[in-house]
């Protein structure tokens, strides 16, 4: 994935609430996924927050099942990450951890970043380890990464066609043709996503 780094101008008073998602690991390991949720943030549709602890999960898990890649090769594609959105990265959350409870508590620091930012949703893929009973009391819900790009389509189906076009012609080795990128996507356990992305595929 290719971004200039540059600071997002959201042009928003300080009274403005926007909605805010949270990207567990989980949905960064991908790299079409990924690559997809950042150009997505870069359309203003929302706040996108993530933390260094987030970014360590990933990309450790990426380095051990892709040794042909250095860590040096995704030193840099997080500092791209952390440079594009603006004020991303997420501080200050750490003593939350040890009063949240999570079926599993090695989760809980995702809980603790997500209320620190605000945030409306945390993307997963793991949604049994985020139970409404336990996010309920913070107004944060989990969701799976399929069903929050098709909200975000069904908002703005013209944001997200020129998210998935900015993708597309960044794939130069090899380059990838319409249908191509789409089976990719749906490879990423995003069905409703790509079948609302057929429905647009001259845009795309």
């Amino acid at each position: 994935m290719r971004w200039r780094p540059r600071r997002r101008s959201w042009g928003w008073g300080t009274d403005l609430v926007a909605y805010t998602a949270l990207y567990d690991a989980c949905v960064l390991y991908p790299a079409p996924l990924r690559d997809l949720l950042m150009r997505l943030a870069l359309e203003d549709l929302y706040l996108a927050r993530w933390t260094d602890r987030i970014h360590d999960e990933w990309t450790r898990n990426v380095l051990a099942n892709r040794p042909d890649l250095k860590p040096e090769q995704l030193r840099r594609t997080r500092e791209l990450m952390n440079a594009n959105v603006r004020d991303a990265l997420v501080t200050g959350y750490e003593g939350l951890i040890d009063g949240l409870q999570l079926p599993d508590p090695d989760d809980r620091h995702v809980l603790a970043a997500a209320i620190r930012a605000r945030a409306d949703v945390i993307v997963t893929f793991n949604l049994a380890d985020f139970p409404a009973a336990s996010l309920d009391e913070y107004g944060i819900k989990a969701r799976h990464p399929d069903d929050f790009l098709v909200y975000q389509f069904d908002l703005n189906p013209a944001a997200v066609c020129r998210a998935v076009r900015k993708q597309r012609a960044a794939l130069k080795n090899p380059p990838q043709t319409v249908e191509q990128l789409l089976d990719t996507l749906a490879r990423q356990m995003l069905p409703q996503t790509t079948q609302r992305l057929r429905g647009f595929t001259d845009l795309l």
